[in-house]
């Protein structure tokens, strides 16, 4: 049984994890960085404690400060959300060596799965189906060998970063002339984002579609898929828009994806929950696996709206040594409606640049079958040094139809001022017909008309009001608790002096 739980993460997935723990009687503790000082994430658990001053290499990523604040803290469990050190075996062995419950898969698993070359070798002697690309023992290749490689896979081609994931490393090459370069490329990002330079070759499939498997394991051996999500909606090869079920799949091909995500799971002994990615070909009727991730994934709430679960409740009752639900291991657990996940990113929409700035105000939607997901509140400060999504709109109904007009009528209503997001690309998604239509591949940002990069002009009336609002009535809440609300000079910086 978990009693206090270190949740080594910051933004929505920290504030997620929290909850779900504080339901379940656990103490939670958070962490942040000195500059993170009073973010959302720390007034949602019962003790917030400094990792210092530093970057996020010297803060969220230092597995010592990590174990000493879950030492001081006298946690016995740490829940590492996902991005940071989810998928890092090091700080997983650590957490167990130090005697801590660790909530996720077994270091051994996380090293096949996180290393691709690793992991397609697996797939392939699972019988999982695999892209076309490098072989399992390409690791050390150099250039001469990997464009004797490209001539044999045929252009179009990937350059992808065997350690890496969230597109970085990633790039698409159509000419052999272009390689060399593509390569070298290639090899400095994936150094400076993963420690490890190792790139391979993987035949691109144009015109495919993305689609994950939500799949889970315990220690007593069961592993169960809980179906798909359909993550094609992308920009730069990072997911902005995901849904369930997927308007590719037909039940023969998505039985036929389960068991192979399943199999998959089987193959490196894997507990708790994970994903695992698939291509589907053009022709919808072919399916190759793509890579897993040895973590919950940021679109988890869509499954979860779906089947009416708690997946991150299902990962901290496994991780104490519980079992699977019946309901999942007997197969009864069934999906109902439909559920579509929106990430609204703190950037330009057009050149998906990251924002910074104070949330001067914040309104999230409300109503029926709506789920918002967040990491910031009104007054919140956003900055560049971490990821740049702020939260997450989820919508259910019990049609595609009724999902996708729910999701634009709450997608209209998130007032978000101060910061510049992404929500008229997300706008710009949900209208295009290609994606109403559900036959959309992962072009389909690529191949939405421009966006108008103008800025309308506010007549002066609404700057005004604006500038006077936080420091009006019942504004902002107060940072320290020895202000008023009501003080202008505590409130939001709606103004300065010589400005």
């Amino acid at each position: 049984m978990i009693r206090r739980l270190l949740i080594a993460n910051r933004g929505e997935i920290a504030v997620r994890v929290a909850r779900t723990a504080r339901e379940m009687g656990i103490e939670t503790v958070g962490v942040y960085a000195e500059a993170d000082a009073g973010a959302f994430h720390t007034l949602n658990v019962e003790r917030a404690v400094s990792l210092g001053p530093g970057t996020p290499a010297e803060t969220y990523l230092s597995i010592g400060r990590l174990l000493d604040v879950a030492r001081d803290s006298g946690a016995d469990a740490v829940h590492p959300g996902y991005g940071f050190l989810s998928e890092n075996a090091d700080f997983a062995r650590a957490v167990i060596e130090a005697g801590l419950t660790w909530v996720g898969p077994p270091p051994s698993a996380m090293e096949a799965m996180g290393d691709k070359l690793r992991a397609r070798a697996a797939m392939e002697k699972a019988g999982v189906p695999v892209v076309p690309g490098s072989p399992p023992g390409s690791a050390r290749s150099g250039d001469t060998e990997l464009l004797a490689e490209a001539r044999r896979l045929g252009f179009p081609l990937l350059i992808k970063a065997s350690a890496g994931g969230g597109g970085k490393g990633m790039s698409r090459v159509t000419r052999i002339e272009d390689l060399p370069a593509a390569l070298a490329e290639g090899r400095r990002i994936a150094e400076a984002a993963f420690g490890d330079g190792t790139v391979y070759l993987e035949r691109l499939l144009e015109g495919a579609r993305h689609v994950e498997f939500q799949i889970f394991g315990d220690s007593a051996g069961n592993h169960v898929s809980l179906f798909e999500r359909e993550c094609s909606v992308q920009r730069r090869h990072q997911k902005i828009l995901e849904e369930t079920p997927s308007p590719a799949l037909n039940e023969p091909l998505r039985r036929a994806m389960g068991e192979a995500a399943v199999a998959a799971a089987k193959a490196v002994a894997y507990v708790g929950a994970g994903t695992v990615e698939f291509l589907v070909d053009e022709s919808g009727g072919r399916f190759y696996f793509l890579e897993m991730n040895t973590r919950l994934q940021v679109e988890h709430p869509i499954t979860e709206e779906t089947l009416g679960c708690d997946l991150v409740r299902a990962q901290l009752e496994v991780a104490a040594g519980g079992q699977l639900p019946a309901s999942w291991r007997d197969g009864s657990l069934r999906p109902r409606g439909h559920a579509i996940e929106l990430r609204l990113y703190a950037e330009d929409p057009v050149e998906f640049l990251p924002r910074s700035g104070r949330l001067l105000v914040y309104r999230e939607p409300t109503g029926p079958g709506v789920r918002v997901d967040a990491g910031v509140e009104e007054g919140s400060i956003v900055g560049v040094d971490y990821d740049p999504l702020l939260a997450k709109l989820v919508v259910s109904a019990e049609t595609r139809e009724a999902a996708i007009a729910r999701a634009k009528r709450a997608l209209e209503d998130w007032v978000v001022l101060g910061v510049e997001t992404n929500a008229r690309l997300l706008a710009a998604v949900l209208a295009s017909p290609a994606y109403g239509s559900g036959r959309y591949t992962t072009d389909l940002v690529a191949q939405l008309p421009p966006l108008d990069e103008s800025r309308p002009e506010a007549p002066d009336a609404a700057w005004i009001a604006a500038a006077l609002a936080p420091s009006a009535g019942e504004a902002g809440p107060a940072r320290d608790s020895g202000t008023s609300a009501r003080d202008p000079w505590s409130a939001y910086p709606s103004w300065r002096p010589g400005a």
